[in-house]
């Protein structure tokens, strides 16, 4: 089984134009998740629909793959670019594919490693990450929710709260129940990556508008590891300043 981490990067951000060549730390957002990426996979490959993104990679050494402006999801644009790929070079035919989000720059390995030992297990055709509340607001909608059998494979995700606490005052459920927030990082067999970008959105993906909820629906299994890092995206200008004031924590702290 051999892995491939591709990184989707697109200029046109709507809270913030340009985001992968912001500088952090006098190097771009897209730079520093490219190297975090590349300190654990062999092949790295940024797809991006932006000459300058292009450019920007290009002039720091790393590999990057044009595609389409008119993708509605990073999954499409890495399906794009492993078509891509596969024109270029003889691909193995057990890839996985991981998906890294251009905007994560503090990606830890350990993660990325997480996530490729979930393929261990023959049955996994999608895996991707959570990692449990601790003092954060299980109320906020912008951070999904997920749910797990006893095998770790993903049985719903939400931004709702899940899984209600009957006969628990709600100000009292943090302490009471492991609450999982889902890590937006994921790996797909490079079948099953195809086949997923041909479905058409489901009920339950428009109704919560999370992606993954279009695989459930259609009956793909997605197992999920743990880990106990919290990520570090950068959605918005005030979200960079924060990460130039957490970098300047690690460089104190190493």
């Amino acid at each position: 089984m051999e892995f491939i981490g591709i990184i989707p990067a697109r200029y046109a951000s709507t809270r913030f134009p340009g985001k992968p060549l912001a500088l952090l730390g006098g190097k771009t957002v897209i730079q520093r998740v490219y190297q975090q990426v590349a300190a654990v996979l062999p092949t790295v490959v940024v797809a991006t629909d932006d000459s300058r993104i292009s450019e920007a990679v290009e002039g720091f050494g790393g590999r990057v793959v044009m595609t389409s402006p008119n993708h509605k999801s990073g999954t499409d644009r890495i399906q794009e670019a492993v078509t891509k790929l596969r024109g270029e070079q003889q691909l193995p035919t057990d890839l996985v594919v991981v998906n890294i989000q251009g905007d994560e720059p503090f990606i830890q390995p350990s993660q990325i490693e997480t996530v490729c030992r979930q393929f261990d297990d023959a049955e996994t055709q999608i895996a991707t990450l959570a990692k449990p509340f601790g003092t954060a607001d299980i109320t906020n909608a912008n951070s999904p929710k997920v749910v797990t059998d006893l095998r770790g494979y993903a049985l719903y995700f939400s931004r709702s709260v899940i899984p209600y606490l009957r006969g628990v005052p709600q100000e009292s459920w943090g302490s009471t129940f492991t609450f999982m927030k889902h890590i937006g990082l994921y790996a797909y067999r490079a079948d099953v990556l195809e086949q997923i970008t041909a479905l058409p959105q489901s009920p339950l993906e428009k109704a919560e508008s999370l992606e993954q909820l279009r695989w459930l629906q259609n009956g793909y299994r997605i197992r999920v590891g743990i880990t106990d890092i919290e990520t570090v995206g950068i959605d918005t200008p005030d979200d960079l300043q924060r990460a130039e004031e957490f970098l300047k924590e690690l460089k104190v702290e190493s």
